[in-house]
């Protein structure tokens, strides 16, 4: 408890006769007027400690106190935070940590979230294509396992794959094409071609190697694709055969279509995508049975392609879209004569990239190509004969015989009447298994 200070020397310790305690020299008690208030407590100088301070400061004289590392106090101010370490339960003024919030409402939505997490990880090929179709993305579709060249006719049609628009800048969208060899890699035969007839093995390989790059020049050369007037093709076909591939470029007819030899497109419907093209096939040799060759190929072409400048009027057109040439009109002469060419062809047209939409036609051609034996016939060295060709042609107008393909294409769908010329049975064009169509048949592709 405080103790009050004397306020003057006490006088010396004695008893009065009369009882009356001893006083200063005036004879008055100094304590008469004291008041032990509050106020004179707080006014005291000295101040009694308590018992537990007085033990606490004993036993720490001798054995100081450790910080066990628990409570803060107010008044050591906020902890330092360390680096990457796990921030401490709040705590109230007294250092007292602080109850946690009620977390009733978050335990459901940790559940929908768990489960929503199982689901997307055990169909993983649906959630990517969910993100593609909302995205509008699909260039990051997984592409087509790569085919390798045939080699021989195969067993079973392609697999089917996930129907997607293709445009400028994906044209094998959606295709089993898109996994198909492209250009001359897919000239491959099984063996190196062996002697065959009155043949050596060496002129066997050539003749081999003469049918390829027939082939290239008539099915593949971007120039002759966009309507060119296909010289390299020509100049490998022996001189009646030319004559009669030269007439039906003048005066493509129904008997006479150039398409029967060379792959053509009119550049103001349809346009080439690139000047790389996928196709599969094979080749294949045998002797004629009479002392000659006979090299086989049954290849299918596929070719991407972008709408023209007049592919829409097109699409409105009465078929066919321009009338055939007059049978008396006289055959064009000259250096680059009967190419039947529209106008504007000749330079050729400027490739784009976009979204705008695009089509395939697909194109099988199976030929065969003879070689005679020069002992026993009269042949012109080094040129094409052909024994005989058949081609198939998906996503082109029927009835059309004007020297070129004519797809069709998605966006002008709604303008396309059913074509009444089609008699033909729908079948895959992408199936190498199937026999091709004769000539004059129109069916329906089930997928380009």
């Amino acid at each position: 408890m405080p103790i009050a200070e004397d306020p003057e020397p006490r006088p010396s310790e004695g008893r009065e006769p009369d009882g009356n305690a001893p006083s200063g020299p005036d004879g008055k008690d100094p304590f008469a007027d004291l008041v032990l208030d509050e106020e004179f407590v707080r006014g005291a100088s000295v101040k009694e400690q308590t018992g537990r301070t007085r033990m606490l400061a004993a036993q720490w004289r001798h054995t100081p106190p450790v910080d066990p590392g628990g409570r803060r106090s107010v008044n050591d101010g906020p902890a330092p935070r360390k680096r990457f370490a796990r921030k401490g339960r709040p705590v109230d003024a007294w250092g007292n940590p602080r109850p946690r919030r009620s977390l009733e409402w978050r335990t459901p939505l940790f559940v929908v979230l768990a489960v929503a997490l199982v689901l997307a990880a055990l169909n993983i090929d649906g959630l990517r294509s969910w993100y593609e179709k909302r995205s509008g993305d699909t260039a990051s579709t997984a592409p087509v396992p790569t085919v390798a060249p045939a080699t021989a006719r195969p067993t079973a049609p392609p697999p089917p794959v996930d129907p997607e628009q293709p445009t400028v800048d994906h044209p094998w969208a959606g295709s089993p094409a898109e996994g198909w060899p492209t250009g001359v890699a897919a000239f491959e035969t099984k063996e190196p071609p062996a002697a065959t007839g009155v043949f050596t093995a060496q002129q066997v390989a050539d003749q081999v190697r003469l049918v390829k790059e027939y082939l290239a020049a008539a099915h593949l050369d971007p120039k002759v694709l966009a309507g060119a007037r296909p010289e390299a093709a020509l100049a490998m076909l022996e001189s009646e055969v030319r004559q009669e591939a030269e007439k039906a470029l003048a005066k493509p007819s129904a008997e006479s279509d150039p398409t029967n030899w060379f792959s053509r497109f009119d550049a103001r419907d349809a346009v080439p995508v690139g000047d790389t093209y996928r196709l599969q096939g094979w080749i294949s040799v045998e002797g004629d049975g009479q002392r000659g060759v006979l090299v086989h190929t049954d290849f299918t072409y596929v070719y991407p392609l972008r709408p023209g400048p007049d592919a829409a009027k097109r699409a409105t057109a009465p078929k066919p879209s321009r009338p055939p040439r007059p049978s008396d009109a006289p055959a064009p002469t000259g250096p680059g004569a009967g190419a039947a060419r529209p106008v504007g062809l000749l330079t050729p047209v400027e490739d784009v990239a976009g979204d705008t939409w695009t089509t395939r036609t697909l194109v099988r051609r199976t030929d065969t190509f003879r070689f005679y034996d020069p002992a026993k016939f009269d042949v012109e060295p080094g040129k094409l004969y052909f024994a005989r060709y058949q081609v198939d042609a998906a996503n082109s107008e029927c009835d059309v015989h004007d020297g070129y393909y004519h797809p069709q294409f998605d966006q002008f769908a709604a303008a396309q009447a059913p074509d009444p010329n089609q008699s033909g049975p729908t079948e895959d064009p992408y199936d190498l298994t199937r026999t091709p169509n004769p000539n004059d048949a129109c069916g329906t592709a089930s997928r380009n």
